[in-house]
């Protein structure tokens, strides 16, 4: 960065308040943002890490009507869980609230009446579907059916799960409601939106000349969409879950989760600093333009936090704008994407009871693998080899060598450092710049590199030890061997540093062991950490070996998911006994269109038809009253079985039979040509 400011604002994507946190979040945002948070405050910057929970929202609502609790009752029951497991795992946030919270639906409304009050919004009415059953406009997720791109059945008014398409409810085949199962209407509401289009000049500026030096995924679809062109945003939505529109008339109405999410950032920083005066006032990490904002995210977040929030601030006027947006790409699980619906995912909570007092060591498989340009994947073996290989073999063998080989020559207490060979100057030239390495990776995000070049320093002391091999100099030569110890032990000082944003709880031991309370990332790089005759702590294993048996067994975990998940897939009934061409053409199937249709009384089922069959017409009476109402039908084409023998069903004469797809759900879909034709046309 080339300005120089005095702080940082750093926050870290809202994850939904609807279910536990996973590695594949903890990879994409929070690990990294923690990295560069404790970097910063280890320089001795000034920074604020803000996070919180996301509690509106329809997801919320869906996990509610399906449990028979409130919304609000899940929110509770989640934001406590994720809270915890964050912290057990490390993420320092200074502050981490929600948005359910008093003080984030005031700053919320206030921030919707400053921009309406100022004319940043332009009001629509739009055609939006209508659950008529439930009496209730339908949110994207409440809205089902065939993807229009890979034709899975299931997919949701606002993307498909199976193929990842974004999707609009209306390009969706056949949606229908989940909450009633009926077919959705049409019908007109009000809505305020931000008119996006007004900012594209700027935000094609900011970003696409100001900011080049922003990771290509983002910048890559920023540029995308700015060359799409950007529409008018709907900024509430017809739900009674969330922050009421606070203008006259918009009852029903809340904000639109996209737009208050956001700016729960801002809250969550004004509930810290009116409770904790040492953060001082709150608009100092909002609105000075000597603060740096940096929103850590998922690839999904991208949009919203470098077009959409940017033109929500500037809109008000007064905030600063992001300075840059470090976005992950997705972290997959053993080979497949990440789903918390299918339950494939290593959640945190579960971690942190199956794999106690081992955090850092998914804190640095995590980095390693970090998806920071694409898609990368977490297997369990490689956790454990990253484990056994890196952190036990190179980084925890080199400090127990160290601090046990002190202890047993010289009592514990850092040996004097005497005359140096060319091999040891060697040594300590390797890791002099590394304080300089760190910083140039670390500044410009690459926390992968990053740590790669922290385990290096390990790498240098473990080779140091090994090739000058103390325990056998100390037969003869007790002065080199103490200066050995001492430069290893200046290492491992180093370590302690070097490790601390990536590993915290390994790097808050191997401190304890080096009886090192006091540090600074200044000090890296420096031989003269600790002083001769200092006396060290107790030597204890830095990292513990992970066994085979622990590591099938979570195998054999995601293995018993995912048999219950074939188990539970929907599969087609198995092909009927083979039969001839001749057989079919004694079917007659033809094609008609309803001119009427009603329910036939006494019979939930059924529904009776009045068919324009070119042939004079007829009527037939067919069991898909649960998948249609009479209206939807009316006017539509179907193909029908015109040489069924006539039968009486419920006292009504049925000439024919209606064809129907049966999905796996036990939907029906009658069957119907893909373009008008004539009336008794025949099918075959």
């Amino acid at each position: 960065m080339d300005k120089k400011f005095k702080r940082t604002t750093v926050t870290s994507a809202l994850p939904y308040a609807n279910g536990p946190v996973h590695i594949g979040h903890l990879a994409g945002v929070y690990v990294p943002a923690d990295i560069y948070v404790r970097y910063l405050r280890l320089k001795g910057e000034e920074v604020l890490f803000v996070g919180g929970s996301d509690e509106h929202g329809v997801p919320i609502t869906i996990r509610a009507k399906k449990e028979g609790i409130t919304p609000q009752d899940v929110v509770d029951r989640y934001h406590t869980l994720i809270r915890d497991s964050f912290k057990e795992f490390g993420i320092s946030f200074d502050v981490y609230s929600r948005t359910s919270s008093k003080t984030h639906h005031q700053v919320a409304s206030d921030f919707f009446k400053k921009l309406y009050e100022n004319g940043k919004f332009i009001e629509k009415t739009t055609e939006q579907y209508y659950d008529e059953e439930a009496q209730q406009f339908l949110a994207d997720r409440y809205i089902v059916g065939e993807c229009p791109r890979c034709h899975a059945t299931d997919a949701y008014g606002d993307q498909c799960e199976k193929c990842g398409s974004t999707l609009s409810p209306e390009e969706l085949i056949n949606p229908i409601s989940k909450l009633s199962g009926a077919k959705p209407v049409k019908k007109e509401t009000k809505h305020w939106y931000l008119p996006l289009d007004q900012h594209e000049e700027w935000l094609r500026q900011w970003i696409l000349e100001d900011h080049k030096e922003w990771r290509p995924n983002v910048y890559g679809q920023c540029k995308s969409w700015l060359d799409l062109g950007l529409q008018p945003r709907a900024v509430s939505r017809d739900l009674d879950w969330g922050i009421p529109v606070p203008v006259e008339g918009a009852e029903g109405k809340v904000l639109y989760v996209w737009f208050d999410a956001p700016i729960g950032y801002i809250s969550n920083t004004k509930e810290l600093c009116d409770n904790n005066p040492q953060y001082g006032n709150w608009e100092k990490w909002w609105k000075d333009e000597e603060t740096r904002l940096i929103h850590f995210i998922g690839k999904d977040n991208i949009v919203f936090h470098c077009i959409v929030f940017p033109a929500m601030l500037k809109a008000e006027g007064s905030y600063i704008i992001p300075d840059n947006v470090p976005s992950n790409e997705f972290l997959n699980l053993e080979g497949d994407k990440i789903s918390t619906s299918r339950n494939w995912a290593v959640w945190l909570n579960e971690y942190l009871v199956e794999f106690p007092n081992k955090q850092d060591t998914l804190r640095y498989v995590l980095t390693a693998n970090a998806p920071e340009t694409k898609d990368n994947d977490f297997t369990w073996k490689d956790f454990q080899a990253r484990n056994n290989n890196e952190l036990v073999a190179i980084y925890g063998n080199f400090i127990n060598r160290a601090l046990v080989l002190t202890k047993k020559y010289f009592d514990g207490k850092v040996p004097a450092l005497n005359e140096l060979t060319d091999y040891d100057k060697e040594t300590l030239k390797e890791f002099s710049n590394v304080k300089e390495k760190l910083e140039s990776l670390l500044d410009n995000f690459k926390f992968r590199d990053a740590q790669k070049e922290a385990m290096n320093l390990a790498r240098i002391g473990n080779k140091y030890l090994a090739e000058t091999e103390p325990w056998k100099l100390a037969k003869t030569d007790m002065e080199r061997t103490a200066t050995i110890l001492h430069i290893g032990l200046q290492i491992a000082a180093n370590l302690a540093i070097a490790f601390e944003p990536f590993l915290p709880f390994s790097s808050a031991k191997l401190r304890t062991m080096l009886n090192m309370p006091d540090f600074s990332w200044n000090q890296l790089g420096k031989i003269d950490l600790l002083a001769t005759g200092a006396d060290l702590g107790e030597a204890t294993l830095l990292f513990e070996k992970i066994e085979d048996d622990v590591i099938e067994g979570q195998i054999q975990k995601l293995q018993d998911t995912k048999k219950v998940n074939e188990e539970n897939e929907w599969k087609p009934n198995a092909i009927k006994e083979e039969t001839t061409f001749d057989d079919f053409c004694k079917m007659d199937i033809r094609v008609g269109t309803v001119l009427d249709c009603q329910k036939v009384p006494k019979a939930d089922k059924l529904l009776q038809f009045k068919i324009d069959d070119g042939m004079g017409g007829r009527t037939i009476v067919s069991g898909i009253a649960q998948s249609y109402s009479p209206e939807e039908l009316i006017g539509k084409q179907v193909c029908f079985i015109a040489n069924f023998p006539t039968r009486k069903l419920k006292g009504v004469e049925s000439q024919g039979m209606i064809l129907s797809a049966v999905d796996k759900d036990g939907k029906l879909t009658v069957i119907s040509p893909s373009r008008a034709v004539t009336n008794g046309a025949e099918v075959g």
